[in-house]
């Protein structure tokens, strides 16, 4: 059995997922390969299977031919489900939604993929997200759906212990763009230090896939508010070494903060949760898979920049209430995002196409 995932850019959550379940198919006997159609940053992340960089026909028709694929899973991406039809793969198709963007965006994204869902595609694969689920319901009544949590590397995401920082870290992890809404993270930020002069800020992302648009408008932002002396910008950070900076943020007294107006998953608070990290996010959809509010997490409404201070000083100065979220939430994933559900879950879709 032989499998292909497909994605625009090795970058973000999209790239982590592929790597991690690829490397669980893989121990279960699915051989995996992936195929980007543009090059990125992730590319210096090692990987335990093939990873192809192609985006001319011949390319992918070479490797089509040569590959033999049972299957190809196409992340997003609905327009190449015709070109691989059109380059002569008749094997099953796979539509795979994930980081759809804001609920809006996601719903257009659907009602314009319906002509190549129609005619190329065998099933859909998504998250269980309330969303996206209500509306391949909605809009695709006839397509078949298969709904399987993504996995999180429970295992390398864990506490490592380390240097303290002196004062406490709010971060943030995600791209410049209008949906990840960096703007409401510099905000609660600022206000934040009213009650926490000390305060540092940690950002993480990846400016290739900034406009330089909202580069602007982020150096404007930063500048207005004052913040230009206590922020800190990583970019480009391996996925695998991300679980230092987490356990870092995790002793210095501080959080990671999501301000995300949608989710389809959500792996940076997923693995900052592993990391006994604390997380103070907005209700983001994707992220209820993980964030029971006061348990596992914390919740605060999107664009209610004063409930979210609120939260955030309680998560810093309730020391009973903060030990409790981040050991709750590292036992949460553990019992409910292993490795083994999602190569069995993915066995048995594979399996109903009569694929062994």
């Amino acid at each position: 059995m032989k499998v292909l995932f497909t994605f625009y850019v090795p970058s973000g959550g999209v790239e982590t997922l592929n790597k991690l379940r690829c490397e669980s198919l893989q121990r279960e006997g699915i051989e995996c390969h992936v195929l980007y159609l543009m090059p990125g940053s992730s590319q210096q992340n090692q990987n335990k299977f093939p990873v192809f960089i192609a985006s001319g026909d011949e390319e992918i028709r070479t490797l089509l031919e040569t590959e033999g694929y049972d299957a190809i899973i196409v992340t997003s991406d609905y327009l190449l489900l015709e070109r691989l039809r059109r380059l002569g793969f008749g094997g099953i198709l796979i539509y795979e939604s994930q980081g759809l963007g804001k609920r809006e965006d996601a719903k257009n994204t659907i009602i314009e993929a319906v002509p190549y869902l129609r005619s190329h595609c065998n099933a859909v694969l998504i998250p269980p997200t309330d969303h996206l689920v209500e509306y391949f319901i909605a809009i695709c009544p006839w397509l078949h759906r298969y709904i399987i949590p993504n996995i999180v590397d429970v295992q390398s995401f864990r506490f490592i212990p380390g240097e303290k920082p002196l004062d406490p870290v709010i971060a943030w992890v995600g791209r410049l763009e209008t949906n990840k809404n960096w703007r409401e993270y510099l905000q609660i930020a600022k206000d934040l230090r009213s009650s926490k002069p000390n305060l540092h800020l940690w950002m993480f992302h990846d400016p290739q896939l900034a406009s330089e648009e909202q580069k602007q408008l982020f150096k404007e932002e930063l500048h207005r508010l004052g913040l230009n002396d206590r922020l800190v910008v990583f970019t480009n950070i391996p996925n695998h070494v991300m679980p230092i900076y987490y356990s870092s943020i995790a002793a210095s007294g501080g959080f990671l903060l999501s301000t995300s107006i949608t989710e389809g998953f959500g792996y940076a608070v997923a693995e900052a949760i592993c990391c006994t990290c604390p997380v103070l996010s907005t209700d983001s959809d994707g992220v209820r898979s993980f964030i029971v509010h006061n348990y596992s997490g914390k919740f605060y409404p999107l664009g209610n920049v004063g409930i979210a201070v609120q939260e955030g000083l309680e998560l810093m100065n309730n020391l009973e209430l903060r030990d409790n979220i981040r050991f709750q939430g590292r036992n949460h994933m553990e019992v409910r995002f292993g490795s083994e559900r999602y190569a069995q879950s993915f066995r048995e879709m594979l399996n109903s196409f009569s694929i062994f």
